[in-house]
């Protein structure tokens, strides 16, 4: 069960996750012990799951980004999801409702090589239809959850 605490513990985590558990204890008027714990509940229960920088793909070459809305075939779909989330240009698999069953976010370093990866989803069998859409500019683009 998430408390107060914990809200807290994340929101600071939120604004700098690289501060020490001293600096985080200072803040957040309790002991660095307690932060401790709290972050290692946290971790364990898998309200967090991890530590990554908040990279820009364009600054490491990824400049196109597409959002692929995918029909697959019924009874199928959470087995193509996991290999679809496989390929390194994936940065985002959702399952969703509605005409389409699943949502890909994915960065590419250009036109050949999306062209590489669509030829790669629409080959898989159990990929019916596919409509890809070129994102032309990113607005907000947010992992944290702000609690």
């Amino acid at each position: 069960m998430i408390d107060a605490m914990d809200k807290k513990l994340v929101r600071s985590l939120n604004a700098n996750a690289r501060k020490s558990f001293r600096e985080m204890a200072k803040e957040l008027g309790t002991s660095t012990t307690s932060v401790i714990r709290g972050i290692k509940k946290l971790e364990s229960s898998g309200a967090v799951r991890g530590y990554i920088p908040v990279v820009d793909p364009a600054a490491f070459g990824y400049d196109l980004t597409v959002v692929v809305l995918m029909t697959i075939k019924q009874g199928q779909l959470l087995e193509t999801q996991r290999r679809i989330a496989l390929d390194h240009h994936v940065n985002c698999v959702l399952d969703i409702t509605g005409e389409w069953d699943s949502l890909v976010v994915a960065h590419f370093q250009g036109r050949e090589d999306l062209n590489a990866f669509l030829k790669k989803i629409n080959a898989m069998k159990n990929v019916s239809r596919t409509m890809t859409n070129i994102v032309l500019n990113t607005i907000k683009n947010e992992a944290r959850v702000h609690v």
